[in-house]
């Protein structure tokens, strides 16, 4: 009886074997490894869904570098003040010259024997070249401040470039010396326009302590202006000369008053390559 069994089974095995039973049949699956041919695209063809904020393109719109992220970016180029210790600060007066207010200040200043840094625009300077040159006979310092007084990320870069160069030649010309320090004027600047002072070795000098002497402050408030930010170690913004309407007659009556005060609490006052222990000239 195993026999017959046995007899009966063996075709229907090898009838399933030949047959290809043994197994069900592989679910088909896409092969995304094939290379796809590339041909003009449209998003419209696309069944993938949209980003909801928006492409990268539109929103990752490159920004420049705000001042305060370059000054960190650039800190031994683009500086603010100098070191706390010791007890120094410097003043600054920007603009100059002209000839009513500069001499004005340069006479206060010499009477309080003190010594200052100007920021000298180019096309003053070529107006007033005896002044320029007093400065230097008393022992000031003087650094670079373009030579129309442009807004200088406004302008293009051959346009900033002659702003820095002219003012540069008309100095050497009129004092043989060549300034190593630069404020921009509104304290404005442009990344690219770092990078190319400082590939001339040039620091740019900006301030921690504004007086707002432009506004026609009285001398009180250029002085509280002045006294409740100070620290040592400051870099003090004022205005040597002025722009049409301008009144800085409150900068030179603060000066006296605030010298005294600044001596009274032991700070000196000293040039910024003083403050900044840097050469003034090159």
């Amino acid at each position: 009886m195993r026999i017959i069994k046995n007899t009966l089974l063996l075709p229907l095995l090898l009838t399933l074997i030949l047959s290809g039973c043994t197994s069900p049949s592989a679910p088909k699956v896409k092969n995304y490894s094939k290379p796809h041919t590339l041909r003009p695209f449209s998003m419209n063809e696309s069944v993938t869904p949209d980003l909801a904020g928006g492409a990268e393109s539109s929103i990752r719109k490159p920004q420049p570098l705000t001042l305060a992220e370059l000054r960190a970016k650039y800190s031994s180029t683009f500086l603010l003040h100098g070191p706390p210790a010791p007890r120094r600060i410097a003043l600054t007066f920007d603009d100059v010259p002209d000839d009513y207010f500069t001499p004005l200040i340069l006479d206060t200043l010499k009477k309080l024997d003190i010594k200052a840094t100007f920021f000298v625009v180019g096309n003053r300077a070529e107006s007033h070249p005896d002044i320029v040159q007093r400065m230097i006979n008393e022992g000031h310092v003087i650094g670079n401040h373009s030579y129309t007084h442009a807004n200088l990320p406004k302008i293009a870069d051959a346009a900033f470039q002659n702003e820095v160069l002219k003012t540069e030649h008309i100095i050497k010309k009129i004092t043989g010396k060549t300034m190593l320090f630069i404020r921009p004027p509104y304290g404005n600047v442009s990344e690219d326009q770092i990078k190319w002072l400082a590939s001339k070795h040039m620091k740019i000098i900006n301030w921690n302590v504004d007086s707002l002497d432009w506004k026609g402050l009285s001398a009180d408030q250029v002085r509280d202006n002045i006294m409740s930010h100070i620290t040592s170690g400051a870099i003090v913004l004022q205005h040597g000369a002025g722009g049409v309407g301008e009144d800085l007659t409150g900068t030179i009556e603060a000066l006296p008053s605030m010298v005294a005060e600044l001596r009274a609490q032991n700070i000196e006052i000293v040039t910024i390559p003083e403050l900044l222990h840097k050469p003034a000239y090159r």
